[in-house]
């Protein structure tokens, strides 16, 4: 819309029809000098004449921006712009703010420098609130930025880019603010029309629309609509916006409040907030509800959370958790896209399974991306018959490969060292008692970052004794299970004794035979161990308890042991290149060649989404080193928290 095509006179006119119309007598009346408006049904005052402006004009040394010289020769001033402006210059008005009050010196930075002292101001009276025009920063249609700077906000002014903008956002502000104050009773054309564009919007959303609605609720929204607000944040939270999300009062509603608290509680743990502001968002519902909500923050505190859901996407839910706990985190997501049809909202305001957001498993999952193919899937009544269960299971997980190990970590979160296990025939949860030390378990599942940080609480380092906390999950093919250290501290020591050969047995305690004589039963195994700032790189791999081949790099020297190694994992074939300048640096080139080789050789694959941002169980490996002999010393350092 240009200036040309924008009618004042029409937008006023409706303006100060609505505000009228919002007070039932003049006693209702905000100020003692509103009640002549209030009978005229007019905010405004006699039109500005040209000779006005142009004095106005020759005053101030501008020529006025076209939408405020529109508006003047509409009306020469305003009263009641939005809630906090109750009266806006005229031509004779209109006057340099010259930095009034000293705001430079708190928001005079970037495009503010300056402004203060040079804007014109149009506020005359009002609270806390100053409106300056900016002559200086004009865009291509001559248009004056608009600052509106509320004291009481305490923080920067808003920007518009043009009167116009100004305007059209206070008369919203009005709209918000007269909806909260009079509810139901607030009813016009305008009104009518958002509300019926809100249903409108509730029926693409299921469709599928969902950039459409979401457009038209943020405007029913803007205007203080019911329903809107809580509608519009749905969308936006699977869009991946977090800020100001707060669902319109929805999490308070006892049909919807399930879905929703976890989702306030999720936000309230993240940003850490204190146990008084959650009491406070949490205020306004029944003694029962706010036992309700302090268990959910409880358990989402705890992790112990779990989204639930009734029928057939119920079902999809608990199967796409299982999934994602054990690092099949493609497949989960696969399983919930093709359930989204057969979700069933909680009632008329529940556009999609937000709740899924809060799971500690399944929220993870999905990225704005993910939430807009989502949200893009028609569910509910509006769904199509779909056939996602085939679909799903007729797909495999998509395979990462190792090479992404050799990439720099996120943020520089971890040393570019790493080790894991990688077990033929063996489910993750069988890895403790292959790999672990006595009475191991699976500990409760953690995120990357958990896991990251907890590399900076008290822990024991040692020369005798290197332990390591592995993450668990399937490796590609559902044959293969891995055990992963991508925080490994210690370094390949002249004790260490790979642990494929115990991994390859099976469950049974190494050395133990079964009750026929035989020896346990066991599959292959893989490990791998990289330090690159060591210039180390190892391969070992053993079968059903017998080590078959293995090597060491380290720096130009290659130790070998075992049986021949296959053509294809030759370390004189992958490492070619010599090491690099400093202290036994690792040919990087040849470790991308060689986790290459190695996930071809097995057809294995360590799931990267999984792992970085999904959560998944860990446990403490036993030693990978041998005790130290007779004459053997060692050190151990305890670092504090």
């Amino acid at each position: 819309m240009t200036e040309e095509t924008f009618d004042w006179r029409s937008f006023l006119t409706r303006w100060s029809e609505e505000w009228a119309g919002a007070y039932g007598s003049p006693d209702e009346l905000p100020a003692a000098g509103d009640g002549a408006a209030w009978r005229a049904r007019w905010l405004g005052s006699e039109p500005a004449s040209g000779e006005r402006i142009a004095a106005v004009e020759e005053r101030l040394g501008y020529r006025l921006p076209p939408s405020y010289r529109a508006f003047l020769e509409v009306t020469d001033g305003w009263r009641h712009a939005g809630g906090f402006v109750h009266r806006l210059a005229g031509s004779g008005e209109a006057r340099w703010h010259e930095d009034a009050f000293g705001l430079s010196e708190y928001y005079g930075e970037g495009e503010l420098e300056g402004m203060w002292a040079r804007a014109l101001q149009l506020d005359v009276e009002s609270d806390m609130t100053t409106v300056l025009l900016d002559p200086l920063a004009v865009g291509e249609d001559g248009e004056w930025a608009v600052y509106c700077h509320k004291s009481w906000a305490h923080g920067a002014p808003t920007r518009y880019g043009s009167f116009r903008e100004f305007m059209l956002d206070m008369y919203q502000e009005f709209h918000r603010l007269t909806a909260r104050r009079r509810g139901p009773a607030f009813v016009n054309d305008t009104t009518r029309r958002l509300d019926a564009q809100v249903e409108t919007a509730r029926q693409d959303a299921l469709r599928g629309e969902h950039e459409r609605a979401a457009a038209a609720l943020t405007e029913a929204a803007g205007f203080g609509r019911p329903r809107a607000h809580g509608m519009a944040d749905q969308l936006r939270r699977f869009h991946g916006q977090t800020y100001s999300v707060h669902y319109g009062g929805l999490a308070q509603d006892p049909l919807y409040s399930g879905e929703f608290v976890p989702l306030l509680a999720v936000e309230h743990v993240e940003r850490s907030w204190d146990a008084a502001s959650w009491t406070r968002q949490m205020s306004s519902g029944s003694d029962e509800h706010r036992e309700a909500a302090e268990e959910i923050l409880r358990e989402v505190t705890e992790r112990t959370f779990r989204y639930t859901a009734g029928g057939p996407f119920g079902e999809a839910v608990e199967r796409a958790r299982e999934q994602a706990r054990w690092g099949r985190t493609e497949t989960a997501w696969r399983t919930l896209l093709a359930a989204i049809p057969r979700w069933a909202p909680l009632g008329p305001d529940h556009l999609a399974p937000v709740g899924l957001l809060a799971d500690p498993f399944l929220g993870p999952l999905i990225t704005p991306d993910r939430g807009r193919e989502l949200l893009a899937t028609p569910r509910g009544p509006e769904a199509v018959e779909h056939s996602g269960e085939a679909d799903e299971a007729r797909e495999a997980e998509p395979a990462d490969g190792l090479v992404w190990l050799a990439d720099p970590p996120p943020n520089n979160s971890r040393p570019e060292s790493y080790r894991f296990v990688l077990v033929e025939e063996a489910g993750p949860a069988e890895l403790p008692a292959r790999l672990g030390g006595q009475d191991a378990v699976l500990d409760a599942p953690v995120t990357y970052w958990e896991l990251n940080r907890r590399r900076f609480g008290g822990r024991v380092s040692s020369t005798y004794e290197d332990c390591a906390v592995v993450t668990v999950g399937h490796a590609g093919d559902s044959r293969w299970s891995f055990a992963l250290d991508l925080f490994a501290q210690g370094h390949i020591a002249s004790r260490f004794v790979s642990p494929a050969v115990a991994a390859s047995l099976g469950a049974a305690p190494r050395g133990a035979a079964l009750p026929d004589g035989t020896a346990p039963s066991g599959a292959r195994a893989v490990v791998v161990w990289c330090v690159p700032e060591r210039g180390l790189f190892h391969l070992s791999v053993a079968e059903r308890g017998i080590e078959r081949y293995a090597f060491t790099v380290d720096g130009p020297e290659v130790r070998r042991s075992g049986g021949p190694i296959p053509p294809g994992l030759d370390p004189d074939t992958l490492f070619t290149a010599p090491a690099a300048p400093g202290e036994g640096a690792l040919d990087r080139t040849g470790e991308r060649r060689a986790l290459t080789a190695i996930a071809a050789e097995f057809g294995v694959s360590l799931p990267r989404f999984a792992i970085t941002e999904g959560r998944l169980h860990t446990f403490t490996t036993r030693s990978w080193t041998r005790p130290p002999g007779p004459d053997e010393t060692y050190l151990v350092v305890t670092l504090g928290g």
